[in-house]
């Protein structure tokens, strides 16, 4: 990401937002939103502090295989050593797979079959530029 964002809120926003399909705070979800979707934690932690968030993807259907492939595709963007942090006024934004535990796990919604839910688990880290 080329461009300096102002805060950790924007940073957030920005990465979950980044893989095709809207992505909200779970506070902020909009009545009827449509699926599929992300859902995410947003914190605002302290610079140099590392914390473990969790991330939902949300799709309707009778497959896992297209969430499957999204979550996927959520790790691999985590998981590359190579990928540049998000640059935040101040500082970066740097996200990790988990150590010691699983990044994904599917949720069974009881009240509808058809909805698919893949809950992920992050680690997060904000990094000062000093």
């Amino acid at each position: 990401m080329a461009t300096t964002l102002n805060d950790k809120w924007q940073a957030q926003q920005a990465f979950w937002g980044g893989f095709s399909i809207p992505a909200y705070d779970e506070r902020s979800v909009p009545d009827g939103a449509a699926m599929p979707y992300i859902t995410y934690e947003a914190i605002g932690g302290s610079f140099e502090e590392q914390t473990t968030i969790s991330a939902s993807l949300w799709y309707r259907s009778n497959s896992w295989l297209t969430i499957s492939q999204k979550a996927d595709a959520i790790a691999q963007a985590i998981g590359q050593a190579s990928a540049p942090a998000i640059k935040i006024t101040n500082g970066y934004m740097k996200l990790r797979l988990p150590q010691g535990r699983p990044f994904a796990e599917r949720m069974d919604e009881p009240n509808d079959g058809q909805v698919r839910r893949i809950r992920m688990t992050v680690e997060i880290e904000f990094l000062t530029a000093y």
